[in-house]
Formats: C-alpha cells, structure tokens, sequence
C-alpha cells in the first residue's frame, strides 16, 4: 500500500531516511481518518450526558448550559444536545426546518449563544454532540415547500423529487399527483407518518446532508452526530455522510431489538455506534420489578449490545448505554416506560460496565455528587467501551458483576440490589457506596482513594477515604491544608469520613497510602463550598401605597411577551379580564439577562387575587401561584416581596392643578423625571 501511495506522483528519495519521513508523514495523516472512520473510538473511556429532556426549554438553553460549563466539564467528555435549527416555533428540534446558519435563533437560545457555548465547552475538554434529524424534514409551504439557503456560496433546497414516493402511507403521494409533481423513490427504510421523510438515493438530498452535517463541525464545532430515527433510511447512507463530514464520534437511535440493531451498525459498515435499548430495558426490568438477577437475563430474547452472551461482546466497541432518555421517560407529558425507582443503582449499574454510558439529564440534575462520584471511580478502574466482564454473584435481591480493563486486568465489581452484605469480594477494597449500590477497587491497585471527587459543592459534606492496598498494616495519611502529608500526618483507616465544610471556603485534601514508614501514591482532591445564594430583586421594581401589584422574571426561553392571570379572592373574582392569558405586563427591566415584568391591577374590587399564573403569551406558563401583593417571582415560585415606598404613582398633574416643590421645598416651574412634592403629597413623575 504504502508503495502505491507513494508512486502516484513524481517522488523520489535520496535516503532511506527521506522514505521514512515521508511514511511517517502519510502515517500521520491516515491516523485520524482511521480514529473517524470507526464511528467510535476503540478503548474510549468517556462518559456523555444528554443534557435534555422534553420541553427542558430553561435547563437546556444554550446560556444555561455554557454557565455551567465547569461543572459539565468536572464529570462528562462528551454532551448531546438538542437538534440545534430554527424549526418555526416553539420545538424539541425533531420537526426540523431550516439547516444552514443564519437560522439558528432556536428555541434553545440564539445562533452566537450556541457557537458561544460550544466553543466554551470545548476549551475546557468538554466535545458537543449535535442531534441530526434528516429521516424527515417539516416542510414551511405546504407539503413539498421546504426552505432555500444559502451557505458557503451554495444555495440548498429541496422539492417534491427529494420527497419519498411512499411516504406517510401513501398520503404524499396522493398529494403528489394533486399538484401535478412527481416523487423520489421508496424508502429505503421506516415510513414514518409525520413530516416528509427524505428519499436519500436522491442526489440532491445526499448532497444537502453531507453539506449540513460538515457544516455542524466546520461552523459551529460540534465534535460528533446523534442521528435520530435511523431506522428510516439504509444505514449506507450515514456511512456515507460520516465519511464526508468525518466526525469523531457518531451515534444512531435504532429502537429495535439487538440483532436489528446490530444490522443497523453493520449496514453502516461499523462507521457509527449506536445505543444499546436492550441494556436500558434490562436494567430498567430488573429495577422496577426489583429483581436483580433479571441483569443477567435476556429482555424479550434480546441481549444488550455489551453482554458476554451476545456474539462474545463483540458490540461493545458500538454500544453507547443508557437507563433512561426524554423518549422512554415521557413524551409530550405522556407516562413511557420511566425507569420507576432505584435510579442510583440504575447508574451504577450503567457506570460501571463496559460500552459509553450516556447519563440522562435528569437524573444528573438530581444525583450530582453521587454521579460525578461514579465516573471517577469509573475512570480510576480504566474501564472503557471494549472493556469485558463477568457475572460474580446474583440473586433476586442482589447482582454483583466483575469489569476488567480492555487489557484483561481486574478493574471493579459493582454490586447493586438491596443486600449489598451477603456477597463482599476478597481483594478488593470498598470505596464508594450508596443506596443499593457499592463500588470495589481490587487491592492490587495500590493506591489512597476519596470517594468525593475535586469539585464544587452546594454544601458541607463527608469524604470517605479508603486504603485500597494488599500490603499488611496498610493505613492512611492525610492533610487538609494543601500540604503533602508525611508519616506523621493525621492518620486514618480505610472507611474513615472526615467533613469538608465552610460556606464560600476551598479546602485542598491530600492523602497518602501509608505502609510502614513510607508515604506514597498521594492524591489531591480540591473542594468548594458555595457561597449561600441570595435573591437580590431588581431596585427597578417599585410598589406603591395602595398598588395591587407582582413582579415575574421571565426565563431565557420566553421571548413573547408576560401575560398574568389571577384570580380568587370572596366569589373568587378574575382581576384580569377574564379570558386567557390574561392581561398583558409591563416590561420595566432585566435581571442577568432576563426580562423582569409588572402586573398591576387597574380594576374597582378593594380585595386582593389570592392566586396567579404568568404566561409567554398563553404557552408555557408557571404553575399556580400563591399571590403576594408585591411579590416577585420567577418561574420556580415566590423569591421575595418588594417593600411599598408610600410614594403615589401618579404621573405628571395637567398643567394649573398643582404647585411642585423638590424635597428641599424649593419651587419647581418645570419638573423632570424625580420626586417632588405637590398638595402635600410625594408624587413620582415618571
């Protein structure tokens, strides 16, 4: 081969040195074509989240996301987010519209928001995954008008001829001959009922997508593709828009069993991983039935990709695992199959075993510490997506499995069930636990271990250390004032907790594996207690004597404008019309970027509303609120109550109705913007 590549051209080499260069050269160059080409990396020790879940509009919008990149970036390699394209309105992402920049203003945040936060994450090791949806694509002018762009000097677009000719059972072509147009051809996958379903043998579409995924990496930066609904195109045709757009990681939504699966990742020519449903139903099965040894079962005959029983792991490399996504949890307020309890063991369990793990947001958002905990302990073991493993013990009360690093070397057992005593593996030293889950580090490691990584907490909290040794007389030695600790440090035994507190304090924990005399395999952990947060309101907002008034701070993700609806009160009258939304609020400001709006009631009723809504126009909108005259609030409820000024609000007197004086009694002939002092009272002229 190499000789072949070499003779193409007019080269020729005076020294077998000059040879060797040229090759290395070559060498370097096919390297990285090669890491790509396998649609996952081999030996991967990575961990994703998928920081989404349906209508997560505020928690994954694309400035909320980058504020926390830090945090992000402390426990996770790669992160999916949603399909990131103007879609016409208010959307997930899955009925994509446009593709090309210049329409990325989306309901997650605008087109520099997202190169902003992507180019942030990746400065800090965090790679982003983009969701790509080209099975389907919404149409803005009836059923064939889709949207023409223009990027790099090439205009795209597509017709009816780049349109299934079966699609939506018959229905598109239906429509086809009413219009006089004629269809591509069959699908080469799914029919899926909804959207236009894009006929991939088309040229035109081949071209289009390969242009908008290379797009995604060359513009925005994203690192790899998660591509939805594969199974409603070949998958010959994501092996050929990952050739071209060349990501460094890909992976398909196949929901299906594992052998259709396992087709799909080889109809791809094994150019994309994809994720394991069999892994997530297995474990999802055994958690809600609490039935542990149903982990080593089949689900419905199929077995996830990474099991030693289904083609000798051989799948491992292309199994991204998961327990729970925004599809089986709920869809559009809909009860899934949500994985029910246990959702830490469910994640031990998951971060663990061999294959990519992929977190769902959710359960981050409620276990961070115990998760981030997990990776380490994960990443410590050197477990990877080609790891192997073993069952070691299991009943219907608990499962105890066996990890070994992609060399073969023992790396961890995990245990999870609700009897975590009968089955303790000799050799092995306990070093992070929780409920119904237990992680264990083999001795040989040699090594000190605290079971809470570097990072920031929200509050004090307890480090388990453990000696994780097979030398006799094994202890600890550890200093919490950044120093290397010595022999005659504060020692402990394995299992000893020692707190780490002090709101807005950082403490530098060092510990040593201590035998004899010796100190060594020291480690460093450093921690940093929050400061408490307080709610400051805006002083923009201001409430009268006499007012009935409440203030919303409005999230990143509600661009229409405030409207209020309250309501209750003796004969529980509505203050505000009385049909929904509302009344409209007044914009007075901005908080951290956020719109801050006023409702003030206008009307002749002396009681006050006991409850109230705030709405983007109608949709979304908070929950049912418990009126404060004065309140302000944000979308989680009630954040403090402005004080009453006892300053009227009235404007500025028609002209002859009254005598201004400043605050010092001085006469005023032509007042401006302030408080003055007229008939006796303080009025504000705005």
């Amino acid at each position: 081969m190499r000789l072949h590549l070499l003779r193409g051209g007019a080269v020729f080499f005076n020294t077998k040195k000059d040879m060797k260069k040229i090759y290395t050269t070559l060498l370097s160059l096919l390297v990285p074509m090669m890491i790509w080409a396998q649609g996952w990396p081999a030996n991967y020790g990575g961990v994703m989240l998928q920081a989404f879940y349906w209508d997560s509009f505020d928690d994954s919008h694309w400035a909320v996301l980058n504020s926390q990149a830090d945090e992000l970036a402390s426990a996770f390699d790669l992160i999916w987010i949603p399909q990131s394209g103007n879609c016409n309105g208010t959307s997930m992402g899955y009925d994509d519209c446009y593709w090309f920049p210049g329409h990325y203003d989306s309901s997650f945040g605008s087109e520099q928001q997202l190169k902003t936060m992507i180019q942030n994450f990746k400065s800090k090791g965090l790679k982003t995954i983009a969701d790509v949806v080209i099975n389907h694509r919404k149409s803005t002018n009836g059923w064939f008008g889709f949207p023409t762009e223009t990027y790099n000097g090439v205009t795209y677009t597509m017709g009816p001829s780049d349109v299934c000719k079966n699609d939506d059972n018959g229905k598109a072509k239906a429509e086809a001959d009413r219009l006089g147009v004629t269809l591509g051809a069959n699908d080469t996958g799914e029919d899926w009922d909804g959207m236009r379903d894009l006929d991939h043998t088309s040229t035109n579409v081949q071209n289009t997508c390969k242009a908008y995924t290379k797009m995604l990496i060359d513009y925005f930066g994203y690192a790899g593709f998660r591509y939805d609904m594969v199974k409603g195109y070949s998958g010959s045709y994501t092996a050929t828009y990952n050739n071209y757009a060349k990501p460094e990681f890909s992976v398909g939504e196949c929901w299906d069993s594992s052998n259709t699966i396992k087709k799909w990742i080889d109809d791809t020519g094994k150019n994309s991983a994809a994720f394991d449903f069999q892994f997530r139903y297995t474990v999802r099965n055994a958690a809600n039935n609490g039935n542990w040894t149903a982990l080593g079962q089949q689900n419905d005959g199929n077995w996830p990709l990474v099991s030693s029983n289904f083609e000798s792991g051989s799948y491992r490399q292309w199994a991204v695992t998961f327990v729970e996504n925004h599809d089986t949890e709920r869809r559009s307020n809909a009860e899934q199959d949500p994985l029910k309890k246990d959702t830490l063991a469910a994640n031990a369990f998951l971060l663990a075993m061999p294959g990519t793990p992929c977190v769902f947001m959710k359960h981050w958002q409620a276990y961070k510490n115990e998760i981030r905990a997990m990776i380490a302990v994960r990443k410590a073991a050197g477990i990877t997506n080609t790891s192997s493993y073993s069952n070691m013990r299991s009943n219907t009360n608990y499962y105890a499995n066996l990890i070994k690093t992609s060399a073969g070397a023992n790396a961890l057992q995990v245990v999870v069930g609700k009897d975590l005593t009968t089955y303790v593996p000799n050799g092995y030293t306990k070093v992070l636990s929780g409920y119904h889950y237990a992680y264990y580090l083999p001795n040989t490691m040699e090594m000190a271990w605290a079971d809470m990584p570097s990072g920031t907490y929200d509050a004090d909290f307890d480090v388990m250390l453990s000696a994780v040794s097979a030398q006799s007389g094994a202890q600890l030695v550890y200093t919490t004032n950044g120093s290397n600790p010595t022999a005659s440090s504060t020692k402990a035994a394995t299992g000893t907790k020692i707190k780490i507190s002090g709101k807005g304090t950082t403490t530098t924990l060092k510990v040593g594996l201590l035998v004899g005399s010796t100190v060594s395999k020291v480690i460093t952990r450093t921690y940093t207690i929050k400061e408490p947060e307080v709610f400051t309101i805006p002083d923009f907002c201001h409430i009268y004597a006499g007012e009935t008034a409440a203030f919303f701070e409005a999230p990143l993700t509600w661009t229409s404008d405030v409207y209020a609806w309250a309501w209750g009160g003796s004969g529980s009258p509505n203050y505000t019309g009385g049909t929904w939304p509302g009344e409209k609020c007044t914009k007075i400001g901005t908080r951290d970027g956020k719109s801050v709006w006023k409702w003030k009631y206008t009307g002749s009723l002396t009681t006050k509303p006991s409850m109230i809504i705030f709405s983007n126009s109608g949709t979304p909108q908070t929950d049912d609120l418990t009126f404060t005259n004065g309140g302000y609030y944000t979308k989680e409820g009630l954040q403090g109550t402005v004080s009453t000024t006892g300053i009227s609000p009235t404007l500025v007197l028609p002209q002859g109705e009254g005598v201004y004086y400043d605050l010092s009694g001085r006469r005023v002939e032509h007042p401006t913007k302030g408080l003055y002092i007229v008939n006796g009272k303080k009025i504000l002229v705005k």
